[in-house]
């Protein structure tokens, strides 16, 4: 099934944790017979409000394919994870 990613990683991670950061959340998927369509990196943005006392957090954007029994897992994953702020997975209508 279709599925948008949403995550925003604290600011205060160097680039090497980033990339490691979304490394885990690519392998994941793939290891759970997922497909990555599209990433989009967004890049450090201000937050609407603070979040954990942060003003801003690099926000990363995923459409991917996963089966609806991985999804659960994914969400743990990134509850797990210590360098995530906040993260919204929503079924997508598009295929």
């Amino acid at each position: 099934m279709p599925y948008e990613l949403v995550y925003i990683v604290r600011p205060t991670v160097d680039e090497q944790t980033l990339a490691a950061v979304n490394e885990k959340i690519s392998k994941f998927i793939t290891d759970n017979t997922g497909e990555i369509i599209k990433r989009d990196d967004w890049g450090k943005k201000r937050l609407a409000y603070p979040l954990m006392k942060f003003t801003e957090g690099f926000y990363q954007v995923f459409q991917l394919n996963l089966p609806p029994n991985a999804v659960r897992e994914l969400e743990r994953s990134l509850q797990l994870t210590e360098d995530i702020l906040r993260y919204l997975i929503v079924r997508s209508d598009q295929p």
